[in-house]
């Protein structure tokens, strides 16, 4: 026998080395030709019971070739050499029967050529497998057969390093990617748990409880609310609460993203899915692997990626975009909208099977109008919060300031009530904040030069005209009944959009300002009959 442990040894040492998987192939199937003839040679990989073509070498090779795929349940005699994990030279009679030639259609083959199946195994798992061919016609000898199975053992290794070496690449991504939620979360959870439990509001107290009874669990919770409620820091509480406070909290806006982006986000991708994807992303299920996962506005999502959000509920299995193969994850799903999604089940903007899953335990978040009481301590906390991370302040508020921000119908909620603290804080570098600092001054946008005027006080001083629907004086002593929350919503959103110029998008538009998703902000529009 001709000594081929030259080629094998320099075979093996590829194999070892960190080169790309493609090259090892072609380098392989190149070795293998000078000790086993071969017309065309294919590595197949089988994923999910097809056998799909990764690499090809020969005279043969072209792309029909590098497009040809395999059902596994088609080929007895393909079956019985990954169950025998010994290759099969196959004779003219195999071709002749039911199962025919793993090429025909593609290729032209005489009768009786020579045929061998290699099968690439590592352990346990089948991998794939060598398909060799010649136009002439002959058996493999059995000196062949035996260095074939040897060269199929070295392109095993080769697949199960490749395999091995994109599982790591893509745990160290997983890791990075929860340092810096990490980094971004510190501190989160903690306050989200106390904001919840010192509450005052018997309604809030109530919402607390629930959450740290299904906190326990892994259930699938859906909290609703209007936008700006608090839902993110009732899910930071569910996660901080569970059994999976030491796994990462991971976020992600569905109303956010272009639809073309939000399986890319959920999901991840694999390089080359599409234009522009240059190499594997791990998409949020995967960074929140054995940890929480937070689907905000989820009324937003589309259809399309609806259905595979419910395979990973169901079986806690998905596919990355571009990817042949399934990753099973460890995720417990929080949900939260703003959107009435029975409605949007009945229009066909979310399927129904989905709701049911994500509706297992709701928890319904009140808008700050009807927590009144919770109101000014929730300001205290905010200023307290900003004073900390500023190093700025203090800031306390005035008696009129109270009155002003307890009477304030505030459609945005804790988001509008925040951004109308910080503006009051730039406004006021220390001390008692008044309810001018605050957009909320009776002369906010009536006095050429209050602070709440257009050009001196910015897009903010809009919120003055919110408590007085019979006029700018509505606030405190003396005024008026305040009307329906909807009233005073529509002349909110006129006012807005005639300072921005029906502008809706941007730093400056008009959804920015009142601190809510501009397809929220839409929504509200059509309701009210705004244009």
């Amino acid at each position: 026998m001709p000594d081929y442990s030259r080629d094998l040894h320099h075979l093996a040492r590829l194999v070892a080395a960190d080169a790309e998987l493609p090259q090892v192939l072609e380098q392989a199937l190149a070795a293998m030709r000078g000790v086993v003839p071969y017309d065309l040679a294919a590595v197949f990989r089988l994923r999910d019971q097809e056998l799909r073509v990764v690499a090809a070498a020969g005279p043969l090779d072209g792309p029909a070739i590098r497009r040809h795929r395999l059902r596994l349940d088609r080929f007895p005699t393909i079956r019985r050499a990954l169950q025998t994990r010994q290759p099969i030279p196959l004779e003219a009679h195999d071709h002749a029967g039911a199962e025919g030639d793993p090429y025909d259609g593609v290729l032209d083959l005489p009768d009786g050529h020579s045929c061998m199946v290699v099968p690439l195994f590592a352990g346990d798992e089948s991998l794939g497998l060598i398909t060799l061919d010649r136009t002439q016609c002959a058996v493999y000898p059995p000196e062949a057969v035996q260095l074939a199975a040897v060269y199929g053992q070295l392109v095993s290794m080769a697949l199960r390093f490749a395999d091995q070496a994109a599982l790591l690449d893509r745990y160290r991504h997983q890791l990075e990617a929860q340092n810096r939620i990490l980094m971004q979360e510190a501190g989160g959870a903690d306050l989200a748990c106390s904001r919840l439990e010192a509450s005052t509001a018997p309604a809030m107290r109530a919402l607390a409880r629930q959450a740290r009874q299904v906190a326990g669990s892994d259930l699938p919770v859906l909290v609703l609310g209007e936008t700006g409620t608090g839902k993110e820091l009732v899910a930071q509480a569910i996660h901080h609460w569970s059994p999976r406070a030491d796994g990462p909290f991971v976020k992600l806006n569905c109303a956010a993203l272009p639809e073309g982006l939000v399986e890319s986000e959920l999901f991840g991708h694999v390089k080359g899915a599409f234009s522009g994807a240059a190499r594997d992303r791990a998409g949020r299920f995967l960074t929140a692997n054995g940890g929480t996962l937070l689907l905000d506005e989820v009324g937003d999502l589309p259809l399309s990626a609806q259905a595979k959000l419910l395979r990973v509920l169901q079986e806690g299995t998905f596919e990355p975009v571009g990817a042949d193969r399934g990753y099973k994850v460890d995720v417990r799903v929080v949900a939260a909208t703003h959107v009435d999604l029975l409605r949007a089940v009945a229009e066909g903007r979310f399927r129904e099977d989905l709701y049911y899953r994500l509706a297992v335990f709701p928890l319904r978040l009140l808008p700050l109008r009807e927590r009144v009481e919770e109101i000014v301590p929730i300001a205290l906390d905010l200023l307290e919060e900003q004073a900390r991370r500023r190093g700025a302040g203090p800031w306390t508020l005035s008696a009129a300031a109270i009155e002003a921000l307890r009477s304030a119908p505030w459609p945005g909620n804790v988001r509008e009530l925040r951004n109308a603290l910080e503006r009051a804080t730039i406004l006021q570098p220390r001390g008692p904040l008044e309810p001018v600092h605050l957009g909320l001054a009776s002369d906010a946008l009536a006095a050429p030069g209050a602070v709440g005027a257009r050009g001196q006080g910015g897009p903010a001083s809009i919120k003055g005209q919110q408590p007085a629907p019979g006029g700018p004086g509505g606030v405190g002593a003396g005024a008026r009944a305040p009307g329906s929350f909807e009233d005073n919503e529509r002349r909110y959103l006129e006012a807005l959009l005639g300072w921005t110029g029906g502008r809706l998008y941007g730093p400056d538009g008009a959804a920015a300002i009142a601190g809510m998703p501009p397809s929220t902000l839409r929504s509200r529009m059509v309701k009210l009959g705004l244009r």
